[in-house]
């Protein structure tokens, strides 16, 4: 490695240990997870007052306002050795199997009469007769994952999706324990999948609380990453003469407590609304500039939304002009209310303040036809 970059490693460690909040800074968070999954005691998040973003004097630096995340049941990492794990290479023979179940069965009661210890204990030994089990992980996992052992509970999580790709309890465990962990966006990605392979009531209640932290992260760098690209254009500018001032007028009167259009409506991306006042500043904004907003009401428990939801995503990147809004059922219930909505998905289509034209169900086709029949130029 390039001694200067050496340098600079070193320099960053010695930053972490002089403040180990920063490794629960989002930009760090795949560092965060690699040393997690190493076993690594990191000290948690602590919880901070909101602050309020700022500039320094000469308007070229920004300092970043804390997250408020909901942290209430993210545990110290557990940093016990590596439990068992079986040989991937083995031979398993049909007796091996029959008494890997046997042991299963035997855990699954003890399961039941709470002795997770031996439980977990029997999980072992049926892991160890057959380790091509992708089931077996993932139920031993679920056992780490009740005696609050999150990294325990994700090598075991791992070695069953190694197995079978396509487990769902697999990506649901090491999903719920990557909340336990506070890695809310890694997080939300396997409760995602897990979803959409095999969705429960449990993964569902997962995403209520997941759902809100990683967006509050991903909001909050794009938020960031917008102001320094405002900045920089701003100093690539010359100076406004007071005509050109003059013309800004019309978009300014959009402007809400010193935010932008830029920020109202981001180009190219969906806007997860969560208010009354929120959407109505948003569908003020873009009937002022023009422009049409499409309002999708979802749910996570909802089957087609999931199959919508990727292409509503897309179509945000390829007609940038369009406002596209998401509304969660069951967090903006009065939104929901307003909209008389009774099934969703439901998209409804807003110009200049009304609605001109609706889709119920995951329809496609008549989704993208009724976007670009509205759109106007892209």
């Amino acid at each position: 490695m390039d001694i200067g970059k050496v340098g600079e490693l070193k320099e960053f460690i010695e930053a972490c240990k002089s403040n180990p909040s920063l490794l629960h800074t989002p930009s760090l968070s795949f560092f965060k997870s690699y040393l997690l999954s190493l076993g690594a005691r990191i000290p948690p998040q602590p919880k901070t007052e909101p602050v309020v973003v700022n500039t320094t004097n000469n308007d070229d630096d920004i300092i970043e306002s804390d997250l408020e995340l909901d942290n209430s049941d993210v545990v110290e990492p557990d940093n016990d050795p590596p439990q068992k794990m079986g040989n991937p290479s083995a031979q398993v023979t049909d007796d091996n199997r029959d008494d890997a179940q046997v042991a299963k069965s035997k855990a699954l009661l003890a399961l039941s009469q709470g002795m997770l210890d031996q439980a977990l204990d029997l999980l072992t030994e049926a892991i160890l007769l057959n380790p091509h089990s992708a089931i077996l992980y993932a139920t031993r996992a679920s056992i780490f994952i009740k005696l609050k052992k999150p990294n325990a509970a994700i090598r075991d999580a791992d070695t069953a999706l190694k197995i079978n790709p396509d487990s769902a309890k697999g990506y649901k465990i090491r999903g719920l324990s990557r909340a336990m962990l506070g890695l809310w966006k890694e997080a939300l990605t396997d409760l995602h999948v897990a979803s959409k392979i095999d969705y429960d009531e449990e993964i569902g209640m997962a995403l209520k609380k997941v759902e809100p932290n990683a967006h509050k992260i991903e909001e909050h760098r794009r938020k960031y990453e917008r102001l320094r690209k405002q900045k920089e254009q701003k100093r690539a500018q010359p100076k406004k003469q007071p005509q050109d001032e003059a013309q800004d007028k019309d978009a300014l009167s959009a402007l809400k407590d010193g935010t932008s259009l830029y920020f109202l409506l981001p180009d190219g991306e969906v806007i997860d609304i969560h208010s009354v006042g929120d959407l109505e500043t948003k569908l003020s904004a873009a009937s002022k500039t023009s422009r049409l907003a499409i309002l999708y009401f979802t749910a996570t428990w909802c089957g087609p939304c999931h199959y919508i939801s990727p292409l509503y995503t897309s179509l945000a990147g390829k007609y940038r002009r369009v406002v596209f809004i998401k509304v969660d059922i069951d967090k903006a219930v009065d939104i929901a209310a307003r909209w008389n909505i009774s099934s969703v998905p439901t998209f409804f289509f807003v110009k200049n303040g009304k609605e001109v034209d609706s889709v119920v169900g995951a329809d496609k086709n008549t989704l993208e036809r009724k976007i670009a029949q509205h759109a106007g130029p892209s």
